[in-house]
């Protein structure tokens, strides 16, 4: 037998997302506060979708793992990617249009394995699904070989950091550096704040000195030292100081949670982040 909250969610899942009510914006102060859509791995989109609107959240940087197949050889998954028309992500765009949820970033992470038609690819798919940011957790290394097809589509690539340092991926503010030297304007950094931390590094600092090639942010809260993913306010990243230095400095930058740490629903979780973000801010 369902209970409440599975029949609630089933529910909800099967209707047509026109047919649900808009969510307010949540831009606080000017800050667009989103949603990875990671944060629901847990979903199908439909479903991420349905949740977001539930929660009020209508930004989301979405992750491409709610649309590409999983658990696939990398040669299926190769051809998945050059071979799926591109009417499938606009049809994804669609359903976003009809939620009432800005799509403002596609998550696609450029690797030293991509071929040059997988890299291509990846910017046909994000104009398709009328975005002209990426988010990437590429390889250091990789960014010479996005560069030139950022610049000639104008699409941003965001490089996205973890706070294990390891050699060709991105962690350190030297690893940024290195992706951006000599690179154009198109070659970006999505500061993930909470392995910054992780990693010994001060996100507070680093986004006051590069404001202008951060267009967004990953909101999560680490402990210190590698320490693990937990929930808002329990950790040592700044969040409050994050969110209000974004606000004061009236900076166009997307903060998107991503929920990582282990806790109960994940509907309620997102919804405690974004109620802590909301606080932050007021």
């Amino acid at each position: 037998m369902l209970t409440r909250r599975e029949f609630h969610r089933a529910a909800v899942a099967a209707l047509p997302v026109g047919l649900l009510s808009a969510p307010a914006d949540s831009r606080i102060r000017g800050v667009p506060i989103g949603v990875q859509s990671y944060s629901f791995r847990d979903r199908s989109l439909d479903e991420a979708i349905a949740a977001m609107r539930e929660i009020g959240l209508t930004y989301c940087e979405l992750w491409q793992g709610h649309l590409e197949p999983r658990k696939v050889p990398r040669e299926e998954l190769r051809k998945w990617r050059l071979q799926t028309p591109l009417s499938f992500f606009e049809e994804v765009r669609e359903k976003f249009r009809k939620a009432g949820i800005t799509l403002c970033a596609y998550s696609y992470g450029f690797r030293q394995d991509f071929t040059d038609d997988e890299i291509v690819r990846g910017f046909e798919m994000a104009r398709a699904l009328g975005v002209h940011l990426i988010t990437s957790s590429a390889n250091v290394s990789v960014a010479k070989r996005v560069d030139p097809v950022a610049q000639k589509t104008r699409i941003t690539v965001a490089m996205h950091n973890h706070s294990v340092i390891k050699p060709d991926e991105f962690a350190r503010p030297e690893d940024f550096e290195e992706a951006m030297r000599g690179a154009s304007r198109y070659i970006a950094i999505n500061l993930d704040i909470g392995h910054f931390v992780a990693a010994g590094y001060d996100p507070v600092s680093y986004i006051e000195k590069h404001q202008d090639r951060i267009p967004i942010i990953h909101v999560k809260d680490r402990k210190k030292d590698q320490g693990p993913n937990v929930p808002f306010g329990e950790g040592d990243t700044p969040i409050r100081e994050v969110l209000l230095l974004l606000a004061r400095k009236r900076l166009a930058t997307y903060a998107m949670i991503e929920y990582e740490y282990k806790g109960g629903d994940t509907v309620q979780e997102v919804r405690r982040c974004y109620e802590y973000c909301r606080k932050a801010l007021a």
